[in-house]
């Protein structure tokens, strides 16, 4: 099993910044693509970025230009720079794992427990 690990959330004022965390852990082989989605009270969980084992990334659409994905394969873990922060931004961001490979399961999806982020003046 995968076990993702969150950090890095709290509370900023617009215009300011965060970085999120995600730390993947277990017998890991690979996992084909690690990313972010957020989540608010009355609305689906919506994709904010994502970034595959190779590179490509994609960005939810109002968070092009703000937000930064990276990841480091070697450590399973991946990164969300967050910069000019709006009140908008403001959700429970959620950590996946896609496309995940371990000793026992060849390909699966894993979610973190989700961490708050809170943007107000």
């Amino acid at each position: 099993q995968v076990q993702l690990v969150e950090s890095g959330g709290g509370l900023v004022q617009p215009g300011e910044s965060l970085r999120l965390s995600c730390a993947a852990s277990g017998s890991i082989i690979y996992i084909s693509a690690m990313g972010w989605y957020r989540q608010v009270p009355g609305k689906q969980r919506e994709l904010v970025a994502t970034q595959t084992i190779l590179g490509h990334t994609n960005y939810e659409d109002s968070v092009k230009g703000r937000f930064t994905i990276s990841r480091d394969n070697a450590k399973n873990t991946v990164y969300l720079q967050m910069s000019s922060l709006k009140t908008e931004d403001t959700a429970v961001y959620y950590c996946n794992a896609a496309g995940a490979a371990t000793m026992s399961q060849p390909r699966g999806d894993y979610w973190g427990q989700g961490i708050q982020v809170t943007v107000s003046s």
